[in-house]
């Protein structure tokens, strides 16, 4: 039994080496003196100067969160509706086509997406650009946050809502004040996650993206076929750190509201052995 352990704990190992070794060979030489990553050069923050003086990366890096933020936000609120719709369906039929259609988008390639909304955009004649960019984004991040709302449904005390209801609450004030509340976890992950696809989404941004317009994963592709600049690197180390951060910040919210929902729970306990 121990030696199955240690085997499983050294192939866990290899894992996260074999996933972080490039990262981190990428961060350290975005502090290269030199201008390729073939042999050190030396300590430098030139990389990094270049970087924060370069004003298109800036303005791609605004654009590119707004685009992040819009879509995640609004495919939170939709995908939170379509998940309480979902678990509402007492039609068993309806609800695993539904769950099915969901997960068709979840599975289906990024590239036939992308080409997809491409072939859609120019039916219409709609123009490409933020608006192309989001609209797509929104549709491929909705799936996301069902896959992660409705589990949180599911595992969800009924006695709340039956609670909620022979306390004479209606429809609007069960949702905001029961249901949204006892799932919020769910929709704070599910935010978290359509916003990490939306930040480092690339296929399906080619496809869509249009007069000017350019995200980061595009920029990076773009650039780095002229040639793999040390400024790309620090690029790549500011966006490890800053998605580092995010992980950490969600880990430290929903340790919180786990914290929480225990106390609650034992307060409850603690009130009805009272009674």
């Amino acid at each position: 039994m121990h030696k199955k352990i240690k085997w499983a704990n050294i192939y866990l190992w290899f894992v996260f080496i074999l996933l972080y070794l490039p990262i981190f060979f990428l961060i350290v030489y975005s502090f290269n003196a030199g201008d390729v990553m073939q042999g050190w050069d030396g300590f430098s923050w030139k990389h990094y100067g270049e970087l924060f003086a370069d004003t298109r990366i800036a303005e791609i890096v605004v654009s590119t969160l707004l685009l992040a933020i819009s879509a995640s936000l609004i495919s939170s609120v939709i995908g939170t509706a379509g998940a309480l719709y979902v678990y509402n369906l007492r039609n068993g039929v309806m609800k695993n086509v539904f769950l099915s259609l969901n997960n068709v988008l979840l599975v289906s390639p990024d590239v036939i997406i992308g080409a997809s909304f491409l072939v859609f955009f120019t039916v219409l004649g709609f123009s490409l650009g933020f608006t192309s960019v989001l609209l797509s984004h929104i549709a491929f991040t909705i799936p996301i946050v069902v896959l992660m709302v409705l589990p949180r449904l599911q595992e969800m005390n009924q006695s709340l809502i039956a609670a909620a209801k022979d306390l004479g609450a209606n429809n609007w004030q069960m949702l905001t004040r029961v249901v949204l509340p006892v799932i919020s976890p769910g929709i704070l992950a599910g935010f978290f996650m359509a916003f990490t696809y939306s930040l480092d989404d690339f296929a399906v941004t080619f496809f869509v993206t249009g007069n000017g317009f350019s995200t980061l994963s595009v920029e990076i592709y773009s650039r780095a076929r002229q040639g793999v600049s040390l400024e790309i690197n620090a690029l790549s180390a500011v966006m490890f750190v800053v998605s580092l951060i995010m992980v950490l910040v969600y880990y430290a919210i929903s340790t919180r509201a786990e914290k929480n929902k225990k106390r609650a729970t034992h307060l409850m306990l603690v009130a009805s052995e009272g009674l």
